[in-house]
């Protein structure tokens, strides 16, 4: 006897058989002609009661078990077949097929579907509080573990999709706040998708679905922190272009006193070049338009 704590085995997916359903419908019209050439051809005082109204209850009994094992199995659509609750195999053949009618039918699509999860609130790696969705296409790989491993492989997908969701999420920072090269949500899509891919091929791998694609849809700080995150990523903005400003004032008063220098133009002496440094840097990264003071006297006096 197992115990609570074993493992059940999971269900592997066979090819099932199923009958032709077109001879069926072949057979099944010729039931439905017997009784009107009975009476029609006048076979009924040849044949006798005894022997007339048996077959035609044989041939009404036949009609009515043809008729009701008929299926159609579309393009990229599988059927699985049960006998008294244990699984004889699915039929992935398209067209119309039949199947004895004490045999149980399931049909399970095989085409690729697409789900947009919804928002979800959770926590990056640092803790802050992200609002965050995903788009992912999934399929049925393995019928019978879709049908018999999971309760509703449906249902089973969606409530995966949003705990795959939360657990990547939580891996990685919104955003990358220090100099360190770091795996980001904002800045890393190609790897936190493909993250998200195979966190939700394992989650699912017991239900037989296998997906695809997986994708964020939306990734935006929540409300209550938004207001602040903004101005810090305004700041940044900010600083990231001071930077580009100084830098490239430095490199134009470098060039000039250069150039003065290797002309001959002027001879300067260190505290000179101390004053004009100072003045050309002012009127370089200045925000606003430079307004010269001419000086009558002398630098030293």
């Amino acid at each position: 006897m197992n115990s609570p704590n074993t493992p059940v085995a999971a269900s592997k997916e066979r090819t099932g058989h199923a009958f032709n359903g077109y001879g069926m419908l072949a057979l099944l019209l010729f039931l439905f002609a017997i009784p009107p050439l009975y009476f029609l051809a006048g076979l009924g005082p040849a044949l006798g009661p005894q022997v007339g109204i048996p077959a035609l209850a044989v041939c009404a009994l036949g009609f009515v078990l043809i008729a009701v094992g008929f299926f159609m199995i579309q393009p990229n659509q599988a059927v699985v077949i049960t006998l008294f609750g244990e699984y004889r195999g699915t039929v992935r053949k398209e067209g119309l097929q039949w199947i004895w009618p004490w045999m149980g039918k399931k049909k399970v699509s095989a085409r690729a579907h697409n789900i947009h999860s919804d928002k979800v609130k959770i926590n990056d790696l640092r803790g802050n509080p992200i609002e965050i969705a995903c788009n992912v296409v999934w399929r049925v790989a393995d019928t019978a573990q879709a049908v018999f491993d999971v309760e509703d492989y449906e249902e089973f997908v969606n409530i995966q999709i949003e705990a795959g969701l939360r657990t990547v999420g939580s891996r990685h920072p919104y955003d990358d706040m220090s100099d360190e090269d770091e795996v980001t949500l904002r800045g890393s899509a190609d790897v936190v998708n493909s993250e998200l891919r195979e966190e939700l091929n394992e989650r699912l791998k017991v239900s037989g679905i296998i997906v695809d694609e997986a994708g964020l849809t939306h990734l935006a700080y929540a409300p209550e922190i938004a207001g602040a995150m903004l101005r810090r990523q305004q700041a940044d903005a900010v600083i990231a272009a001071r930077q580009k400003v100084v830098l490239g004032a430095v490199g134009m008063v470098e060039d000039a006193l250069t150039k003065l220098s290797s002309d001959g133009i002027i001879q300067l002496d260190d505290e000179r070049k101390a004053a004009m440094v100072s003045n050309l840097m002012v009127v370089l990264c200045g925000d606003r338009e430079a307004h010269p003071v001419v000086n009558t006297g002398t630098l030293y006096q």
